[in-house]
C-alpha cells in the first residue's frame, strides 16, 4: 500500500468517526430545521482540514470516498440513536 493510500483511509476513518456523533444529534431533531442542516453542515469544515492537514489532494476518487465516509458516518450515528432509543422502550 502506498502512502498516499494510507493516508487516504486514515482520513476515511477520521471522517467516519466524526460525523458519528452529527448523525446521533441528527437523529433527535425535526427533519429540515435550523439544526438538521447545522448537523449536517458542521463536520464539513473538519473534513476540509483534514483533506488539507494530511496533504491527498483533491482528485476525484479522493471525493467518491470521503463523500461515502461522511454519510455512512451520518447513517451509523443516526442508526445506532434509533436502536438506544428502541432498546430504552422495550426495557421499560
Amino acid at each position: 500500500m502506498n502512502d498516499i493510500a494510507i493516508r487516504l483511509t486514515i482520513v476515511a476513518f477520521l471522517v467516519f468517526a466524526i460525523n458519528l456523533p452529527f448523525g446521533y444529534f441528527r437523529s433527535k431533531v425535526r427533519k429540515f430545521s435550523f439544526k438538521w442542516f447545522l448537523f449536517i453542515h458542521l463536520p464539513i469544515p473538519l473534513v476540509v482540514f483534514l483533506r488539507i492537514y494530511s496533504d491527498i489532494g483533491f482528485a476525484f476518487y479522493t471525493y467518491l470516498i470521503l463523500v461515502g465516509a461522511f454519510f455512512l458516518g451520518q447513517f451509523v450515528g443516526k442508526k445506532h440513536m434509533v436502536a438506544i432509543f428502541k432498546n430504552k422502550q422495550n426495557n421499560v
